[in-house]
């Protein structure tokens, strides 16, 4: 059946782009949304992935498993655009922190990385350290623990070493840790702060959706 779904994209199949869309788009949208902390730019981000991967059917191998890892690496290499600097990210994490929403859900194998993630503070934290990590170390702490990838999966949707793809982990698991640790601690030290409110109506829209299938 996978082999099938490949065969037919790399012929240029139109109608397996669309099944492509209905089984993978919220996964991407996810992706891309804990990638650039923008549910704007995720959705443009979101969009792009499905052109690009038209455009770049070709390259899609004969055999192999799920397409969701390569169509999250698609979305990986779009979203490096958007955001270049971890400035920027930072400044996107720190306003949905401020705005008090539900940004982002951890699932149970995060737990290790992060804790249970039970309250906005801690949410919070994390959405700031993520900005301090590198842009290679958060992409593969987004793919293999919130997405789920397993490390061969992730070596295929950033085209790197497996190896690369451990060492990087093991850092940005042990960074984020501490990093995360540090962010709470500063908070109990400062103040509390109400809240900055999003402009519009559309504020809710930056919690993610359930992910679709593997």
């Amino acid at each position: 059946m996978i082999t099938d779904m490949r065969t037919r994209v790399r012929a240029g199949d139109p109608s397996v782009f669309g099944e492509l869309f209905d089984r993978y788009a919220r996964a991407v949208y996810n992706h891309a949304f804990r990638l650039t902390a923008d549910w704007s730019v995720a959705e443009d981000v979101m969009s792009a992935t499905f052109m690009e991967a038209w455009r770049l059917r070709g390259r899609v191998a004969e055999e192999g498993g799920s397409l969701r890892p390569w169509l999250l690496g698609v979305a990986t290499n779009l979203a490096r655009n958007h955001c270049r600097s971890n400035r920027r990210y930072r400044a996107a994490a720190a306003a949905l922190a401020a705005s008090g929403a539900s940004v982002v859900e951890v699932p149970d194998h995060a737990e290790e990385v992060v804790g249970q993630v039970d309250d906005r503070r801690r949410l919070a934290a994390t959405m700031a350290a993520m900005g301090a990590l590198r842009r290679a170390e958060r992409e593969v702490l987004v793919l293999c623990l919130w997405d789920g990838l397993e490390y061969a999966e992730a070596a295929e949707a950033l085209g790197i070493p497996v190896g690369t793809v451990r060492s990087r982990l093991s850092r940005a698991r042990t960074k984020l840790r501490k990093l995360v640790d540090s962010e709470l601690a500063a908070e109990k030290r400062e103040p509390a702060r109400r809240p900055r409110q999003m402009n519009g109506d559309r504020a809710t829209a930056v919690r993610p959706v359930p992910e679709g299938h593997r």
